[in-house]
Order: C-alpha cells, then structure tokens, then sequence
C-alpha cells in the first residue's frame, strides 16, 4: 500500500460512527475507524481531522421556532467535541498520540485552537482532531475542515460520506444519478451539488485545495482511499 499524500485533513461523517442505531457513538464502529487511522499514520502519512456532529445534532436543520439559529449552531459544535473527545480515546488506546483543537474554548476537555500548536503535535507526529468547527455559527463542518485543511498546509481535503463520490443528484433516491470521476469547484457550484457546503468549496477553490468525496462504509475504506485504491471523486 503506497499514499498518495503525505499530509491529509480527513472529514468524517459523524453519522458513520452511529452503527446501526443511527444516533449516537457506536463503540465498535469508532473502534474500527481508529484502526483504519492508524494504520494511514503508520504509513507515514500526517493525519488532520474532522469529525461533523450528525449522529447527535444538525444544527441548522434542527432550527425551530423555538430556537435561534445561532443556538442550534452551539450545540452542534458542541456535539463534534464529544466526537473528537471519543476518538481520540480510541487511538490513545491503539498507542496512538492525538490531540484535540477546539475552535472555541473547552479547557477542562481538550486545547483551545492555535495554529502554532496544531502544527507542533502534527510535527510531532500526533494525530491532530479538530472540533468545535470555526468556533463560530453559520459555518458547517465542512468549511471548518478547509479552513484547518489549508491552515495546516494539507494536500488534500478528503471527505467520506454516505456515498461514493459526487453525483448528478442522490443516487439513494434517484437510481438514473450519474457519479463524475472528477468536476471543477465552479462545477459544483454551478450545478448546486449537495456534497458539501457552498462556503467549504468556494474556500478550496480560492486556496486551491483538492476535494476528494469517497464513501466512508467499507473495509479499509479510509486507507483504500489513501493509497488511491477506491472510488471516488476529485474535485479541483
């Protein structure tokens, strides 16, 4: 197995960690990721991460009469800490060293974001975890990945989701979707694909960051996709 990369800001669906209940941490499922992260370190591949919160909580979508938007956005951030909290005792028990980076301050949980910091544990060779997103609403997961993806100098912001690549529309509802192999930032936008948040693209446009969308469910899928071995799109 050879990667392709040797630094990576890897974007996690929160609801992959659920397991079959859908909601919440699903011990086993976490543990299974840690492995696959531990073996992309042992590669010799630098690991930045993000985990999104959708096993818990989606912040905007769960906006009601009764709550703020700004709120709703908290407690989202909120949720990808406890995300990032559970997967960092899963590599600490794997003897693999990670830190977790809040973009807002949680000191009694874990450190208060600094780019001088981050990249000193990345250095060091941690697995560096992001939380708390920007650590402030009316920004998703997504742009809070390519902010620290271009932040920590990542070749590639690599995100798995619930299916293989970028589609023409959602192949789990519509079976005549068509998947592209790769499609310009602009063509993402243009078309209004809902792969990942319009903010999260026009970022990696402006910094020329790569995108790769790749499922996240399957052996090994995290390394496969490392190492190029998987299906995928790429996004430039």
């Amino acid at each position: 197995m050879e990667p392709k990369y040797k630094r990576i800001m890897l974007k996690l669906s929160g609801e992959g960690l659920a397991g079959s209940d859908k909601f919440g941490i699903d011990s086993e499922v976490v543990a299974r990721v840690a492995r696959q992260i531990v073996d992309i370190h042992n590669l010799g591949v630098e690991v930045c991460l993000v985990i999104g919160g959708g096993n818990f909580f989606r912040g905007a979508k769960n906006v009601g009469q009764m709550m703020d938007r700004s709120v709703a956005d908290q407690i989202g951030m909120l949720v990808t800490v406890m995300n990032a909290l559970a997967m960092k005792s899963a590599l600490n028990a794997l003897s693999c060293k990670a830190t977790v980076y809040s973009g807002f301050s949680a000191p009694q949980a874990c450190e208060t974001y600094s780019f001088r910091k981050a990249m000193q544990s990345l250095e060091n060779g941690e697995v560096v975890i992001f939380a708390g997103g920007t650590g402030s609403p009316y920004f998703t997961t997504d742009t809070g990945a390519a902010l620290r993806a271009v932040e920590m100098h990542c070749e590639v912001l690599m995100k798995a989701t619930q299916v293989d690549g970028v589609y023409s529309d959602d192949p789990r509802t519509n079976p005549d979707a068509v998947r592209f192999d790769a499609i310009s930032y602009d063509g993402v936008i243009a078309k209004h694909l809902n792969v990942m948040d319009m903010t999260a693209i026009a970022f990696a446009r402006e910094a020329k960051l790569p995108v790769m969308i790749f499922a996240q469910a399957g052996e090994n899928a995290l390394v496969n996709a490392v190492c190029g071995n998987v299906k995928r799109t790429i996004i430039k």
